[in-house]
């Protein structure tokens, strides 16, 4: 059975190394892939409909990636994206994407998800920076949140 929370986890692997080895995009996809033909995550190659979302996720993250960061950077006021960990970055452009385009996928799920990659992937600090920020981005978004100042 196919998952979008193992598509996520495939595109953040892709957007974290792209990030922490300044290779392109596409060469951190096809290392993801790669490792999928040797037994993949939970010891089971990606499914089809994984990989196609996963590429979706990423593929927008590159493509909007000015945008992306510039909302993220906004809600974000006392962090400068470059100076985030790694793998918190990416959780939040991963979501943050899904947040200003994925109108399927509600934005309860999206935030839902990334505190959930935060959890298994970030530090006992990432679940709430990741939900905080992306609870301002959805707010920013029209797409729900709490009521935050403008």
């Amino acid at each position: 059975m196919a998952s979008r929370r193992r598509a996520r986890e495939f595109a953040l692997l892709a957007l974290y190394q792209a990030d922490l080895a300044e290779v392109p995009m596409r060469q951190a996809l096809a290392h993801v892939w790669a490792e999928q033909l040797e037994g993949g995550l939970e010891g089971r190659s990606a499914e089809s409909d994984e990989v196609e979302f996963a590429q979706r996720l990423v593929h927008g993250v590159e493509g909007r990636r000015a945008e992306v960061d510039a909302m993220i950077d906004k809600a974000s006021a006392n962090w400068r994206l470059a100076r985030m960990p790694v793998v918190d970055r990416n959780i939040l452009r991963l979501a943050c994407f899904e947040l200003m385009t994925c109108e399927d996928i509600p934005a309860s799920v999206s935030i839902n998800e990334a505190v959930e990659l935060a959890k298994k992937y970030g530090d006992k600090d990432s679940r709430a920076f990741v939900n905080g920020i992306l609870d301002r981005i959805a707010f920013e978004t029209g797409r729900g949140g709490r009521r935050h100042k403008r």
